[in-house]
């Protein structure tokens, strides 16, 4: 058996150069042509390729003609190569253009409108509570940041230690802003009347808000240019009051135009109408389209959990409700989510800090795409124009003070007009473009190369397949001249000799 086992080791080893050197006969007979054969072949390309020029330098006779020619095709493959690296550069620095298109209908959607009364609670309510407006500042403070003084914390402390139990939410919905038939007086919308329960409420830092159009209805449209929304207030300054000291000193009405998909905000947003005005409101809708990142900011996977719509301050609503939620183990009423609701310690102790690292720390950005509330890609606003006049002449003060039994002084320190319809029955559409398409890229490539060169995606397809061919041949070329091993080529020296077979057959 060892024999045996040994025999055919030797036979392998000297079988192996054998198969060795059937490759190489191979490769010399079939694969790799003969000199002359490959320079007929490097002929026949320069004379019939599609690259221009390239069979002048070949077939002409003349040195002079060769050596322009030669300088012809390399300043022109020099040119391309130069103009193609700047498209491409171009292409790689994300350009894009801005369109702007108007375009008009026959009728247009008419947005959601949130009014607020700038008086936020009833005053016989606060009129022993005057720590309540400061409560509801620390509560909305999630909204629109509220810093808090000192000479108001030992104040604050007694009452949230006294009054635990206290509910500054269902306090604000009973004794805020309401809206009635006494606080509404007039309301029509494109000529037919709206009344107090065509309003949606909704909590906002100025405490009770209504919307009117809001997403639970069915969207109202205008198909006439200058006929809206007619509304009269009544403040009613007498029993709505605020704290001065807090910065709320005006009296009035203050509303913000919005998407009726989009929650209000009011946080620098918000148009005031003081008392005894008229404000005639004209409105415009402009809808921007954002491209994606790397083009533009936006991401147009993202989706808010709470939100039909994306929407940048309905995302940093969310943001802070996750961060304090997992902070304090709650979830601020104003803020959307499904949560245990935030007594009023937890607001003072936890929330009120939670939201003050959040702003300091940046745990909730927007605007760039890799923020976390990057720019939507689709948005709709209201650019406003608004114009003022004293509300009422002396007609129209008697005509009221009659109808609601007040004095004429009591008409112009209570009474508030806001007129809001469309400019025209249009609409303006600002798109962000990319600059430069890959089809756009492919079409200045391929001009670029058929103005220098005359080449086209036939000719890329030539040189591909030259330079192959060429490759191939270098590696049998490679291949045949690679040294070979000792072992394979030298049996003389490294297979055993007659006695060494002998003996080792003797050692087994």
């Amino acid at each position: 058996m060892p024999k045996r086992s040994l025999s055919n080791k030797y036979k392998k080893i000297t079988t192996f150069p054998g198969i060795l050197e059937k490759i190489r006969l191979y490769l010399i007979n079939k694969l790799l042509p003969h000199l002359e054969d490959r320079r007929k072949y490097h002929q026949e390309f320069a004379s019939s390729t599609s690259f221009h020029g390239v069979h002048n330098i070949v077939q002409t006779q003349s040195k002079t003609r060769k050596v322009l020619w030669l300088l012809v095709v390399v300043g022109c493959l020099a040119v391309v190569i130069w103009q193609i690296c700047s498209r491409f550069i171009y292409y790689f620095s994300w350009p894009t253009t801005t369109t702007v298109v108007v375009q008009y209908a026959e009728n247009v959607k008419f947005p959601a409108v949130t009014f607020c009364n700038l008086n936020r609670f009833q005053a016989h309510a606060v009129s022993n509570l005057r720590i309540i407006f400061l409560i509801w500042n620390i509560v909305s403070g999630v909204l629109q940041k509220f810093a808090i003084e000192d000479r108001y914390s030992q104040e604050l402390n007694d009452f949230l230690l006294g009054n635990q139990n206290f509910s500054i939410k269902e306090f604000t919905r009973k004794n805020g802003f309401y809206l009635n038939s006494s606080t509404l007086l007039e309301c029509d919308f494109f000529g037919k009347p709206c009344y107090p329960q065509d309003f949606e409420h909704v909590f906002t830092e100025y405490g009770n808000c209504f919307t009117f159009n809001h997403n639970d209805l069915p969207a109202r449209r205008v198909s006439l240019s200058g006929r809206g929304l007619h509304l009269l207030f009544d403040v009613q300054q007498e029993k709505f009051t605020d704290e001065p000291a807090l910065g709320y000193t005006d009296a009035g009405i203050t509303f913000v135009i919005h998407s009726p998909k989009e929650l209000p905000r009011f946080d620098g947003l918000g148009l005031l109408t003081p008392v005894g005005m008229h404000a005639q409101v004209s409105i415009r809708q402009l809808k921007s389209i954002i491209q994606e990142y790397p083009w533009g900011e936006c991401k147009p996977d993202i989706k808010l959990q709470y939100h039909k719509i994306y929407s940048i301050n309905g995302c940093l609503q969310e943001c802070k409700a996750r961060y304090i939620q997992d902070w304090c183990g709650c979830l601020p009423f104003i803020l959307p989510g499904n949560g245990t609701e935030c007594d009023l310690l937890k607001f003072y102790n936890c929330v009120y800090p939670a939201v003050y690292d959040i702003e300091i720390k940046g745990l909730c950005t927007v605007g760039t795409h890799n923020s976390t509330c990057p720019a939507p890609c689709e948005e709709t606003d209201y650019p406003t124009t608004i114009t003022y006049s004293s509300f009422g002449g002396e007609k129209a003060v008697k005509y009221f003070s009659a109808k609601l039994k007040k004095s004429p002084e009591y008409v112009r320190q209570n009474l508030v007009r806001i007129d809001i319809k469309y400019h025209d029955l249009s609409y303006k559409i600002t798109q962000q473009q990319k600059a430069l398409t890959i089809s756009e890229l492919l079409a200045d490539v391929g001009g670029q190369l058929g103005l220098f060169c005359g080449a086209s995606m036939i000719t890329i397809i030539e040189l591909l397949e030259y330079i192959f061919t060429n490759f191939c041949w270098m590696c049998i070329f490679l291949l045949l001249k690679a040294p070979e091993m000792p072992q394979w080529n030298n049996p003389s020296q490294n297979q055993p000799t007659h006695k060494e077979k002998k003996k080792g057959i003797q050692e087994c």
